[in-house]
């Protein structure tokens, strides 16, 4: 049975939880910004006057590349898969240090530093919260499926 099939378990079934939601459209939000900053980059590289146009598409590449793991796991929160909560939490742990870099630049990269700093502690904040464990259906460690142990 694929996971489309999958039937709702009694920790799925019910209205999303908001905070569920929530965490979902900061991933994507995340992962929307990426794709945003990655296309400027590859325009820039492609048409514009860089220093190093080779290093200026594959960042552009890159950074759409990593977008897809951001919306793909905002997706799977969206659609309650236990999956997603593991490259959700990654993708705000990777967040944290790109942030603190950005916090440490003597430019208009602090706002953005900021920006993502925060929603990145929110999101895991969310992610991590009970309520959002319980809604995406995943068991605490030694829970059994059955919830004997």
């Amino acid at each position: 049975m694929s996971s489309e099939q999958t039937p709702a378990t009694p920790e799925t079934a019910g209205p999303r939880p908001r905070r569920l939601t929530y965490a979902a459209a900061l991933a994507a939000l995340e992962g929307l910004a990426l794709v945003a900053g990655g296309v400027w980059m590859l325009v820039e590289g492609l048409v514009g006057d860089p220093d190093d146009r080779p290093s200026a598409v594959t960042g552009g590449v890159t950074l759409i590349v990593l977008a897809l793991l951001p919306l793909l796991a905002a997706r799977g929160l969206l659609a309650r898969r236990s999956w997603s909560r593991g490259p959700a939490v990654i993708t705000q742990i990777m967040a944290l240090p790109v942030a603190y870099n950005l916090l440490r630049a003597d430019s208009v990269a602090i706002p953005a530093g900021i920006a993502l700093a925060v929603v990145a502690v929110a999101a895991l904040i969310l992610l991590i919260n009970p309520a959002t464990t319980q809604a995406l259906g995943i068991r605490g460690p030694g829970r059994a499926q059955d919830g004997k142990q």
